[in-house]
């Protein structure tokens, strides 16, 4: 199948991904994106006709993938609280390294990424809240996700922290 206009525009943002994730933002530079996603400069001013544009499509991207898990999230068999909590972990996705690299823009007082970051984050909350029946609930779940993200993406994660929090969570009867 030849390539389609999508697929260069996920090349190009793919490889920003990487740049902003192995190398940070000053190194991503368009130049640095055209040469990692094998794409002439040309081309990917096509596309993207600055930094910034390109940032807003990775933002674009990061939504739909978002929107996307929400909705495994609510119709998971294993039901919405374990799902949020299995998939608290950095699995190497593409939409892994969306985040990354969208909390590396953050980091850089980007208030587009800290809003991208913020309606992810809103989207798994009224999940959880609409499963759940309580908003203080629904968040401290969202608060023991984001712990268990934040241990895996820094090596600080122990092997048996996910069994832990589902032995507690059937005790409290919430599983």
């Amino acid at each position: 199948m030849p390539p389609t206009e999508h697929s260069t525009r996920d090349r190009l943002i793919d490889a920003f991904e990487n740049l902003l994730v192995t190398v940070g933002s000053r190194a991503a530079t368009l130049d640095a994106v055209a040469a990692a996603a094998d794409v002439s400069k040309g081309g990917l001013l096509y596309h993207f006709p600055s930094k910034d544009a390109l940032v807003e499509g990775m933002l674009d991207r990061l939504r739909e993938l978002g929107a996307q898990d929400a909705e495994r999230m609510a119709t998971a068999r294993q039901g919405p609280v374990l799902y949020y909590l299995e998939t608290s972990v950095n699995s190497g996705s593409d939409f892994d390294r969306g985040l990354t690299a969208t909390a590396r823009i953050a980091q850089e007082n980007d208030s587009r990424a800290s809003g991208a970051l913020a309606d992810l984050r809103d989207g798994w909350f009224a999940v959880l809240r609409e499963h759940l029946g309580d908003e203080a609930l629904a968040r401290t779940i969202q608060l023991i996700g984001d712990g268990l993200y934040f241990d895996d993406t820094t090596g600080l994660a122990e092997k048996s922290a996910l069994k832990h929090v589902r032995d507690v969570l059937k005790r409290l009867d919430v599983l």
